[in-house]
């Protein structure tokens, strides 16, 4: 016998499952068209993979999500893409979000499948990754995806795997006749997931008012360590945190998950999907979905694929449309007003409730809240909604907060005993979403913030590397100024004298070869036998390149000193004085190694006319 526990608070609403328990499951059909929205589940939204005007097949993949959280989508039957637009989408807003419309041809043919009879002889990796794979997330909550939840953090061992056979809203048994009619498959999915997870302990928690579940339940797990767990029928027992408090005895803390005290919750309808999608290599594509009220002839669950419009669903339960006051999707404690029978079923779509005016009437005025209390009891997570409401009316979203306003689950047990009919939810949800809001906005300004100051910051290091570069230039420039006047000033100092002693040993030469051309012109003629006298020395010629190189030089050093001076002039610097004597002493120099070399060429000129025969 499992050990059980209570939680706080809770009620006892009608049930009304009664209605829609006495037919098996059906085939809705495929209907004229599907619907198939981008976002069925938490994390970002699925990108379409196919073009419009595209043939598809049955469980082809239509979209997918390419990085981030998420699955794909995939095509519920065959036939063709006819558009990916905007349409309306369960939500309580009534929004319209993008989607994938496809036109189904009739033939129903599936894509290639690739089944798993023993995915034991797989790694974990790749068992979750045939899950993520085919698109399973989360079917009887908010949808998050389940290949990432069975894979909580490796310091977060997961002892306990609960499946949640509950469903403790009234009106909806989509699970409950789930269990009935697919317990097998739900046991096989429960083993998959136990598999990949290890856990110590694995246990199916139902409510006390589904028999047949439970007796089928029973059968199935003959032979295993499976506990079938009976808990009284108290709403909101199938919330995810009551149900592990009822079978546990821990609390979920506060702003935590249940991997923190080493809990896992899934769903009925998720263990089959996965059953389905590794032993049979089947994506999610269908789902069970209940349609009830008393606005419809035929009520009972219906095998619908996803992307069913509403109206659809309706029609197959043999609708009343004069008698219909109000379309519910989900029960009445925490569904929603449908504004809308065009909205699709998703992958978290359990329910649609056709009420006439009697069964669920409009909510009488809100009355001002008289302090009754009743509400703090009927709360499951105890907490305060008296206070919330009034933090919550009075915008002040920071006092809500502090009050625990996030670990509301919205259960609707404070609304239903509330006496004045004050909508406790709605203003606890208007709350959450403004302080969702203000967060979105702080973060998009605090990341704002960051980029401004890593620019700032980018800025003013290029600025300082830009001064460096700055400086090391202008030293670069005083170093090669410093070592060109250096330069200067020695030139000035020592280049006279060399250029002195140059033409000095210039004008030297040129006399020695003058006298030896004197002294060899001045010889008697000797005899015949004695070879005739050579012509006079070549030597002039290399006397007269060595001058004109010596003035070359002179000048190209003038040049480079008149052009230090303009320099020093422009600058106004203190060797202005020095430069004007350097440059005066090389217009000396020039004016010399001038006349040295005119005077060479006229004496070249006159031995030429000597040595030629007279005639």
């Amino acid at each position: 016998m499992t050990q059980l526990w209570d939680f706080s608070g809770g009620i006892h609403p009608p049930e009304h499952k009664d209605i829609s328990t006495s037919r098996p499951i059906r085939n809705a059909g495929v209907p004229d068209y599907l619907v198939l929205p981008l976002q069925q589940h938490i994390g970002d939204p699925a990108e379409a993979i196919v073009e419009v005007g595209e043939q598809v097949l049955k469980g082809q993949k239509l979209a997918d999500v390419k990085t981030g959280m998420g699955v794909p989508v995939h095509a519920p039957t065959s036939g063709v893409i006819e558009s990916v637009a905007d349409f309306p989408v369960p939500h309580p807003s009534g929004m319209a979000d993008r989607c994938i419309t496809l036109k189904p041809d009739g033939e129903d043919q599936w894509c290639q499948r690739n089944p798993v009879k023993d995915y034991r002889s797989l790694e974990r990796d790749q068992v979750l990754h045939i899950i993520r794979d085919a698109g399973i997330s989360g079917m009887g909550g908010a949808g998050f995806p389940t290949n990432i939840k069975l894979r909580p953090p490796r310091d977060r061992k997961v002892s306990t795997l609960i499946l949640n056979g509950a469903e403790c809203e009234p009106y909806i048994t989509a699970d409950d006749m789930t269990m009935r009619e697919k317990a097998d498959e739900v046991v096989a999915g429960l083993k998959i997931m136990a598999w990949i997870l290890r856990p110590e302990r694995c246990v199916i928690g139902i409510e006390d008012n589904k028999p047949e579940a439970i007796a089928a339940l029973r059968k199935a797990t003959e032979g295993t360590q499976t506990e079938i767990a009976v808990v009284p029928t108290k709403y909101p027992s199938g919330g995810e945190k009551q149900l592990i408090q009822i079978l546990t005895g821990m609390e979920v803390p506060s702003g935590g998950i249940p991997a923190d005290i080493g809990v896992m919750c899934q769903n009925i309808g998720t263990a089959v999907a996965v059953a389905q999608a590794v032993l049979e290599g089947t994506p999610l594509i269908s789902r069970v979905v209940t349609i009830t009220g008393e606005a419809v002839r035929e009520p009972g669950n219906f095998e619908a694929l996803i992307g069913t419009p509403i109206e659809h669903l309706l029609e197959q339960a043999g609708v009343n449309q004069d008698a219909v006051s109000r379309l519910v999707l989900g029960g009445p404690m925490m569904g929603y007003t449908l504004t809308t029978e065009a909205v699709p079923v998703i992958k978290t779509t359990n329910c649609v409730i056709a009420a006439t005016a009697a069964e669920l009437p409009a909510p009488p005025p809100e009355q001002p809240c008289i302090r009754c209390g009743q509400c703090a009891e009927a709360c499951p997570m105890e907490l305060l909604p008296q206070q919330l409401f009034w933090h919550a009316k009075a915008t002040e979203f920071e006092k809500a907060e502090h009050l625990n306003l996030f670990d509301c689950i919205e259960c609707g047990a404070c609304s239903y005993v509330c006496p004045s009919s004050i909508p406790l939810v709605q203003y606890y949800r208007f709350a959450k979403g403004e302080i969702r809001a203000q967060q979105a906005e702080q973060l998009k300004a605090d990341r704002a913030r960051e980029r401004f100051e890593a620019r700032q910051a980018r800025l003013e290091r290029e600025q300082q590397e830009k001064e460096l570069r700055r400086k090391e230039r202008a030293k670069a420039a005083a170093d090669a100024a410093a070592k060109k006047q250096a330069e200067a000033e020695k030139a000035a100092d020592e280049g006279e004298a060399v250029d002195e002693r140059a033409a000095k040993s210039a004008l030297v030469e040129q006399a020695l070869a003058r006298k030896k051309a004197k002294a060899e012109a001045s010889q008697p003629p000797a005899a015949s036998a004695q070879p005739a006298p050579s012509a006079p020395p070549a030597e002039q010629k290399p006397d007269i390149e060595a001058l004109e190189k010596q003035l070359s030089q002179a000048q190209s050093k003038l040049d480079t000193m008149q052009g230090m001076l303009d320099d020093a002039k422009a600058q106004q610097a203190d060797n202005v004085e020095k430069l004007e004597r350097a440059v005066a002493k090389n217009h000396d120099r020039v004016q010399r190694a001038e006349e040295a070399l005119s005077e060479a060429r006229e004496k070249l000129a006159a031995s030429s006319a000597e040595s030629q025969p007279t005639h």
